[in-house]
């Protein structure tokens, strides 16, 4: 098999063309562009962690840097001319990506993180003021990112509430097992005449990563009476269908820098507009903005670096220069991930974490049993040895074993496909895997 990348790249004699704006149809985007805007990625590294912090283009950072210079040349007639209007472009297009019915929905924030403090403290104040009683419930999954996770814990169960976590089996093999255990979830929440005020959902889980059906657990939520529903999409925009309408959560943030080609940070967060949503959520840096809705506080809080916002103009050019804009490069990315995780998997002779249909641009793969993956710790410590001997960058899941099992798979990489990802990345980590597992290396070896 060839290194060269991917299917959707075009060769610089291809005759078709995308809209991209009013402005200009420049040609699908060729290989050796392609090459250009990520050559300041370390080409020493097999770059297959594309889920923890994304990568920004070399075009739209050099707008976001225009955007710095701006700032830099006349400050105040920046942040009194161009900023404000400047977001309100980045939130309109959002809103118009996710479906969104208004742009008042749409709040620019720096993370997912933030995004989940703003939810909580909502919450958190319900418990506080009186509007929820002691002893009513959050609901997450187990799987849940750890910050968002010790946010629930700092905001809800200072404030009176109780969190009930939802057990996820890993490896999964159907939406199924999911539901039965939120379900099951739910009932614990309402028991001793409780309420399950605030359900967090995530849209794909970060570690194990696995997509999560969204749209029934909050078609479930809304059927067993739960009064809000908040959707940690971290990973979600660029990477999987994200429609407001169609999931019909109250709260929803995806971060813009992991897989849709914003520099770091800027997520969204849609709030859906109600009398009683819009009055009680507030960013959690007070500025001289507060009270005049969310995305009014969001888009000022005090001096900062906000380019990070103002150039989602510019990432959805760079979308639109690929086959099928954002739509093709999702489904070339999951073809991607499946055909390389099948790849790994067979080469090791372990398994996929989840179904192809249950991954996005990441998946699972299981590693061999022999590296003796016993803890976080080792995961942690193979991880650093993958990227300091071999130069693969990729993330390693310890999953604890059940008693009952015998010889299990412990440990699974967590692999993502991006547009600047080629074969020769995975055949990196394959390799490097292999060569452990022959020299008969185990992670206890770490520890001497």
């Amino acid at each position: 098999m060839e290194s060269s990348p991917l299917p959707h790249l075009q060769n610089e004699s291809n005759g078709n063309h995308h809209h991209v704006s009013k402005k200009s149809k420049p040609s699908l985007i060729s290989e050796s562009d392609l090459r250009l805007e990520f050559s300041h990625h370390d080409p020493s590294i097999a770059r297959i962690n594309n889920g923890s912090f994304g990568s920004c283009p070399a075009s739209v950072s050099a707008a976001q840097r225009h955007w710095q210079l701006q700032y830099l040349r006349q400050p105040d007639y920046f942040y009194f001319n161009l900023l404000q209007p400047a977001i309100l472009r980045s939130r309109t297009l959002i809103k118009d990506l996710v479906n969104a019915d208004h742009v008042d929905e749409i709040s620019l924030v720096d993370n997912a993180t933030t995004a989940a403090a703003i939810v909580l403290q909502q919450t958190a104040w319900a418990f506080t003021e009186g509007r929820f009683k002691r002893g009513d419930a959050v609901v997450m999954l187990h799987y849940a990112y750890g910050a968002v996770k010790k946010s629930i814990h700092a905001y809800v169960c200072r404030a009176g509430g109780q969190v009930i976590e939802v057990p996820l089996p890993f490896p999964v093999n159907s939406n199924e097992e999911i539901v039965d255990e939120f379900r099951r979830a739910l009932m614990r929440g309402k028991a001793n005449g409780s309420r399950v005020r605030l359900a967090v959902i995530d849209h794909i889980t970060s570690m194990p990563s696995v997509v999560i059906p969204v749209k029934e657990l909050v078609k479930i939520c809304r059927e067993e009476g739960v009064d809000q529903v908040f959707v940690d999409a971290a990973h979600a925009i660029g990477c999987t269908d994200v429609d407001m309408k169609e999931i019909g959560a109250d709260f929803y943030t995806s971060n813009l820098h992991k897989w849709f080609f914003c520099p770091p940070s800027v997520a969204f967060l849609y709030s859906r507009k109600t009398l009683e949503t819009s009055a009680e959520l507030h960013h959690p840096v007070v500025s001289h903005e507060y009270g005049n809705g969310l995305a009014i506080e969001s888009g000022w809080i005090g001096t900062r670096d906000y380019s990070a916002q103002l150039v989602v103009p510019d990432a959805i050019e760079f979308t639109n220069r690929f086959e099928g804009g954002i739509e093709g490069i999702k489904k070339r990315n999951h073809g991607g991930v499946v055909e390389m995780g099948k790849m790994l998997a067979s080469a090791w002779g372990t398994n996929l974490g989840t179904p192809p249909k249950m991954c996005a641009s990441l998946i699972m793969v299981g590693l061999p049993v022999s590296l003796g993956i016993s803890s976080d710790s080792d995961a942690l410590k193979l991880r650093t040895h993958l990227r300091e001997k071999f130069g693969v960058e990729v993330p390693i899941y310890y999953r604890q074993p059940k008693d009952e099992e015998v010889d299990p798979i412990t440990g699974y990489a967590r692999i993502s496909y991006q547009v600047y990802n080629t074969i020769n990345d995975y055949y990196k980590l394959r390799d490097a895997i292999n060569q452990l597992v022959s020299d008969g290396f185990t992670c206890a070896l770490l520890s001497k």
